[in-house]
């Protein structure tokens, strides 16, 4: 699980990379779930919330909320 402190300190672009991966975990528990192959169902409520939380900072800086580090720079 992602705490939103660490996701608000990473570059937009690995925010963007993180959430395409947490995404694609996601998809591939939710397959196992309904095959019933997933040992710990609560890891799929988990990779859903950490997806909102990196599509939440990612919101924030569209919305201006929230300056890029990188430039900054």
């Amino acid at each position: 699980m992602i705490k939103m402190d660490e996701i608000r300190q990473m570059p937009l672009d690995e925010i963007k990379i993180r959430l395409e991966d947490t995404e694609e975990e996601l998809l591939n528990l939710q397959y196992q779930l309904a095959l019933h192959q997933l040992d710990n169902p609560l890891k799929v409520r988990n990779l859903r919330k950490d997806v909102a939380r990196l599509k939440t900072v990612i919101r924030e800086y569209e919305l201006g909320l929230r300056q890029d580090k990188k430039a900054q720079s």
